[in-house]
Formats: C-alpha cells, structure tokens, sequence
C-alpha cells in the first residue's frame, strides 16, 4: 500500500487561529541556561494557541487526537470533519503538497477541511511538552515546563492528581510521560534533571515510587513496555530498565538521542538523534540493523519526533527545515521504508488551511524571514497500525493525513 500523503484534515485551535511562530526556544533540549537566555516565553499577540509539542491518538480504535501546545493547553480534537473543506487559492504554493521521491507534482487546489474542537483542558503553566493515554481511554497524562505530571480525567476536563512540587518531584522541566503498570497504574516520567521517576497513581503519596538516575544528560524519550522502560538521552545512551530484575543495559548511539519508539515485538527501536540520522537499533544485541537519512534533510539543534507507521512498514520524521526553507511557511515530513531505507516521500505539509499562511518575521540582522512550519511531532493512529496520522509543530495547526 502506498505511503498516506494526502491531507484529510486541519485541527484548529478554539478560535480557529494558528499558533505561535516561536518554537526553538520550547524545543531545544539543552540546559536551562540556553533555554532561558535566548529565547522568550511570550505568546504571539494575534494567535489562539502556541506551537504544538505533543500528539497523542486516544486508545484503540483511535477516534480522537490530543495535543499539547506551548499555551499551556491541551486540546481534544475528533478529526472527522465537521464542516466544509478550505479551497486553497490558486495563488498559494501550500495548496501543492506532496513531493514524491520519482519527482511527480501537482499543482491542482487542495481541498482541506476543518476536524472537531470537542474539549480543551487547562492547568500546566508552562508548555506541554508530552501526552500519554491510558488504555481505557478515561485518563490521560501530561508533562511540560511547570515540572508537573498532570493526571486528567477525559470526560470532566479535571486533574486527578499532580505529580511535582515537591522536594522528591523533577527539579527541571519534564521532556516525557508514559503509562505503565498493571491498568496503568503507573506513571513514568523523564526530564532535563537527568532522571527517570516512576510514579503511582493510586497512592496518595507525592513521593515517587522509584528514581533512575543514570542518565547524564536531559533524558528526552521514554517508552513503557510490560516490566520494562527505555529511556533515550542526551548523552547520547539508550537505557533498557528491567525494573522487575533490577537491571539496567546501556547503548551507545553516540549523538544526542531526542526520540525514541518500538516496535510492536519490542525487538528493535527506532532512535532519532542530532545527527540527521534515523536508527533501527537490534535490542537483542545493540547493533544497528538499518540507517535512515537524506542529503536534505537536516536534524541538529531540535527534537524532532519519529515513529513508525503503516503497519510498521514506515520510518516517519518531521524536519528542522534548516536545509531548504518552505515556501509560504510550508514544513515536511520524510517517510522511508523500513527494510530497505528507501526514501518512500516527501511531504509538503501546508502551515494551515487558506488564509492562515504566516506573516514574515524580523531576524537578527534586521532582516525580513520567511517562517517555516517545524514539524517537531507526529503520532500514528493505534501505534502505527492504523489507517492515519498526524503532524503538527510551529503554526499550531495540526495536519491529519489518512488512507481515506
């Protein structure tokens, strides 16, 4: 079946406005220093929601997105659509999309219509930086900038428990969160304090449960697998925890590593690092069992998310659009073949319907730029094996792309 490069539909904010053009400065996964001296925290003043950070599909079968973007909020979205679609005009470029790798273009209009906002949930108060949805369906889980994990109950929009603020809490802001545990009845957590903390949900107590602090550097990825957590770091080490046996096993990848997901038999993981490259790492052995990578597409200074999709017959990965800026504040993603590292699609993926395309920017030379949309994060519907997925990043618009 051919790689899914047609967009189905825009996810909008409440306002049906775009976000906010500032993402390196919630992206970069370096020290506080850097976060803190370069780059400034305050929302675009014409726009209803920030970048998006983090996308998650709900459970099995996958009917709604959540995303989490730099307006401290988080959204539930039904991307069917409600309305009708957004006719591009013919004098925007974002109207022709997709890229092939045989060099095909189309330049007829893009009819994009709009999904459903159907509840927005406030409390972090900074960014959201990671999502997590509980098998059931009923709770869901985010992290961010305050330090806090946040547990919500879906149908009331409530949080059901805070984890931070304390002296046993993160101590810098948390990167990522996953469910674990018997009915999920455990959160883990990884954040720039180096730490991976495990948390229990149906204790009262504030206090972690466990503390894995063998990371030297920011841990920017973990992934909750039975009796088992791997963690990615900056320190450029993947970190298998059998937390069951007490044990720890460490692969060297060498780069910091920014993502990390696996495949269903827990076999191999897929590792994304500031290397502008992709790996398929064997778990069994540490080798590296494929590289992905292409001469223009770029990934050194942000993290950029990538999974694995289509039945795991795709490597999917978002761009830094550092290489070859987009046109009209276009973005792309990159999707190979997970056998054979074949380059499978380009995809230009538009900032937004017609009308929402972004307004230059003044750089630090004084200068007139154009904005590009950093596509930072992509989920795929029931881990992979659905019929779509969805990417999102700098203009806050989230962009769902579909078999149908």
């Amino acid at each position: 079946m051919a790689f899914p490069d047609k967009p189905i539909a825009h996810l909008l904010g409440s306002n049906g406005e775009p976000g906010c053009p500032f993402l390196k400065h919630l992206s970069l996964i370096y020290s506080p220093a850097v976060f803190n001296a370069n780059f400034t925290n305050k929302p675009h003043p014409h726009n209803g929601q920030g970048p998006v950070h983090a996308l998650t599909y709900s459970a099995s079968p996958g009917t709604y997105v959540l995303a989490g973007s730099a307006d401290r909020s988080i959204r539930l979205y039904n991307p069917q659509p409600s309305n009708a679609p957004h006719s591009s005009s013919s004098s925007s470029s974002s109207s022709s999309h997709i890229t092939k790798k045989s060099g095909s273009d189309s330049n007829s209009p893009a009819a994009i219509p709009e999904g459903r906002l159907i509840q927005t949930y406030s409390a972090h108060g900074y960014e959201v930086l990671s999502l997590s949805v509980a098998a059931d369906n009923a709770r869901f889980a985010s992290s961010g900038g305050d330090r806090s994990v946040f547990l919500w109950d879906v149908a009331s929009a409530q949080t059901l428990r805070r984890f931070g603020g304390t002296a046993q809490a993160h101590t810098a802001r948390i990167n990522c969160v996953a469910f674990a545990g018997d009915g999920d009845s455990l959160l883990v957590s990884g954040s720039l304090d180096c730490s991976v903390r495990i948390w229990d949900v149906k204790s009262n107590s504030p206090k972690p449960i466990q503390v894995l602090s063998e990371a030297r550097d920011s841990v920017s990825a973990v992934v909750v697998r039975g009796p088992e957590i791997v963690s990615g770091s900056v320190d450029g080490r993947v970190r298998s925890y059998d937390v069951r046996m007490g044990r720890c096993f460490t692969d060297v990848i060498g780069p910091s590593v920014t993502s990390l997901c696996l495949t269903k038999d827990g076999k191999a993981a897929l590792v994304g690092s500031l290397d502008s490259k992709l790996r398929l790492m064997d778990r069994e052995n540490g080798g590296c069992l494929k590289t992905y990578s292409n001469a223009g597409w770029k990934n050194e200074d942000l993290r950029v998310q990538s999974i694995l999709g289509g039945k795991e017959q795709y490597v999917l990965v978002g761009d830094e659009m550092t290489g070859t800026p987009g046109q009209n504040g276009e973005g792309r993603i990159w999707a190979w073949d997970i056998l054979t590292g074949e380059l499978k699609a380009k995809v230009m993926v538009p900032w937004g319907p017609a009308g929402h395309e972004p307004k230059k920017f003044i750089g630090k030379d004084g200068k007139a730029k154009e904005r590009s949309n950093v596509l930072s994060c992509s989920a795929w519907r029931e881990n992979g094996f659905g019929d779509q997925y969805c990417v999102s990043g700098t203009s806050g618009i989230v962009t769902v792309f579909g078999y149908h």
